[in-house]
């Protein structure tokens, strides 16, 4: 069983509107990732909500997902992880924890999912020796993810922990694809997006 995981809480503030509103491809960038990680493989997808959640969560009625949110979302990013651990099926094989500011497409994601080793803590997408996201984590680091915190640097700090049992998937400049400020996203949009269908 595979299980993802979309972090959206955060308040957007270099670009200046919500990034899981962004417009990729026709439709919100939210939606977007939800369909794509469902395209990979995905058995769920649990999406964590937290600075406007009201309006993401109405662009998100057909999709699907399950909602969670993230009240204290302004105290960092390890609670929302954390949320969204506690939503996923306990028996998940594998989760993949995805950003809603770096879109993939599936096949990126399905390659992803397909390169994971079990036996490891997790596998990271690199390019041209830089890590990037998203990272797929294995089912039985669940209790680690339910115990994240900002302290101990949430995912990453974890990821540090398992240094020795970590994999690579060697890929393209995706890997390293992120979207924070409006320059960003205007040169993605050129780059990455899909053409919105007639």
């Amino acid at each position: 069983m595979i299980s993802g995981i979309v972090l959206a809480a955060g308040t957007s503030t270099r670009m200046g509107q919500p990034k899981a509103l962004l417009d990729w491809g026709g439709q919100p960038l939210i939606c977007y990732q939800v369909q794509q990680l469902r395209e990979a493989g995905a058995d769920e997808v649990i999406v964590v909500l937290g600075h406007r959640s009201d309006d993401i969560n109405r662009m998100m009625r057909r999709e699907n997902c399950r909602v969670m949110n993230n009240p204290r979302y302004h105290t960092g990013r390890a609670g929302s992880l954390r949320i969204g651990a506690k939503a996923v099926n306990r028996d998940t094989d594998a989760v993949i924890i995805v950003n809603v500011d770096q879109p993939r497409p599936a096949e990126f994601l399905r390659a992803l999912i397909a390169a994971h080793d079990p036996a490891k803590a997790a596998t990271r997408p690199t390019f041209e020796g830089h890590s990037g996201h998203p990272v797929v984590v294995s089912g039985w680091l669940r209790p680690e993810l339910l115990e994240a915190s900002d302290e101990n640097d949430g995912l990453r700090g974890i990821l540090r922990k398992h240094a020795s049992e970590l994999g690579e998937f060697v890929t393209s400049e995706l890997a390293v694809l992120d979207v924070n400020t409006p320059e960003e996203y205007r040169e993605a949009v050129s780059r990455y997006a899909p053409v919105p269908s007639a």
